[in-house]
C-alpha cells in the first residue's frame, strides 16, 4: 500500500490534465459523463459471474478490474477537484448519516434499503 494520499494524487492527477492541455475538457459534466463510462466498464468484468466467481478472479482479471477502479478513482477526484469538494470529509460525512439510517441493533444482516424499514 501506497502512503501518499488522495491530495497528492488530485495535485498528480491536475498537473497532468495541466500539462496536457486537457483543463478545458474536464468541466464537472465532463468528468461525471466519463466516471459514468468507466463505471460501465467496470461492471463488464462481472456480468455473467456467479457470487462466488466475482470472488475468486483470476490474477489477470483482478489487474483489469484494478485499472477500471484507477480509472473510477481517477475522474472522480479530477471532479472533486472541479468541484472544490474534499472527498475525504464528504466520505467520512456520508458513513455518519448512514450509521444514523442505518444503525446496527436495527439492520444488521439485513440488506434493505432505509426506506423499506418500519
Amino acid at each position: 500500500m501506497t502512503t501518499q494520499s488522495l491530495d497528492d494524487l488530485s495535485k498528480k492527477l491536475a498537473d497532468f490534465a495541466r500539462q496536457r492541455d486537457w483543463v478545458k475538457f474536464h468541466s464537472p459534466k465532463n468528468l461525471a459523463m466519463a466516471l459514468a463510462g468507466e463505471s460501465g466498464e467496470l461492471l463488464e468484468h462481472f456480468q455473467w459471474l456467479t457470487q462466488t466467481q466475482s470472488a475468486q478472479l483470476t490474477e489477470e482479471k483482478k489487474a483489469a478490474v484494478a485499472f477500471e477502479m484507477a480509472d473510477i478513482l481517477i475522474y472522480l477526484l479530477r471532479l472533486g477537484e472541479r468541484l472544490d469538494i474534499d472527498l475525504l470529509d464528504a466520505a467520512y460525512r456520508k458513513m455518519e448519516i448512514n450509521g444514523q439510517r442505518y444503525p446496527v441493533e436495527k439492520v444488521k444482516g439485513d440488506a434493505r434499503r432505509a426506506e423499506e424499514y418500519d
